[in-house]
């Protein structure tokens, strides 16, 4: 089980996704910088204990309205290799020194594990506590993927990220999140498979959205 450190960070994850956020496609805000706030997210286990997973949903609240963004994020001791054009940026951490922040789906590690969770082989942690499951995030899977194919790279565009799994299922990452509040909200019906999350609205509520679907290739 991976073990959430409470300690500093410079700069912050927030920091990173504020320069970053603005130069992905499926970015909606304006010219102007976003105003990011934390608003929930969860994380996966490497099992080798190497490699730091999260998902995190970070809100801008710069415009008239609030624009929900999923990022998920890959956190290394050491840079990856082939992965420069996927690096979101550095921090330096109170307790583990500098650490190499990636945007998650062009790190195998993430998409090994995120195969598993959506298969019901692995469990989703919670995001800022050690050891504790997350029984929010909700998945299915029609059918077995088998062994992760991490070729060929993921593909961004303005409706958001398009990842092949298996020779015949591509996972849609819906980086710019549709949050509905009360029951947790169900996938397509064509879908192979999803995984779905919340966390807390502004007013008090529990906002949660399908973040990713899987469908035929």
């Amino acid at each position: 089980m991976a073990v959430i450190h409470h300690t500093t960070l410079q700069p912050t994850k927030v920091d990173l996704l504020t320069d970053w956020l603005p130069t992905r496609p499926w970015f909606r805000g304006g010219s102007g910088a976003p105003v990011l706030e934390r608003s929930g997210g969860f994380r996966l286990d490497d099992p080798e204990g190497e490699v730091g997973i999260e998902f995190i949903v970070a809100t801008d609240t710069a415009g008239s309205e609030r624009t929900a963004y999923l990022a998920p994020l890959t956190y290394r001791g050491a840079p990856l290799e082939g992965a420069e054009h996927a690096l979101v940026g550095t921090m330096e951490h109170g307790v583990l020194g500098r650490r190499w922040a990636y945007d998650g789906f062009h790190d195998p590690v993430l998409v090994t594990e995120l195969l598993a969770l959506i298969e019901g082989r692995a469990q989703a942690m919670a995001q800022s506590v050690s050891d504790t499951p997350d029984h929010e995030v909700t998945r299915s899977c029609a059918a077995p993927l088998g062994e992760a194919r991490f070729t060929p790279e993921p593909a961004d565009d303005e409706h958001g990220t398009r990842l092949p799994v298996a020779p015949e299922a591509v996972l849609h990452v819906h980086r710019v999140l549709t949050p509905v509040a009360g029951n947790p909200p169900l996938p397509p019906r064509d879908a192979l498979g999803h995984v779905a999350t919340g966390w807390p609205g502004p007013d008090g509520t529990r906002l949660r959205a399908v973040v990713m679907t899987l469908r035929t290739a």
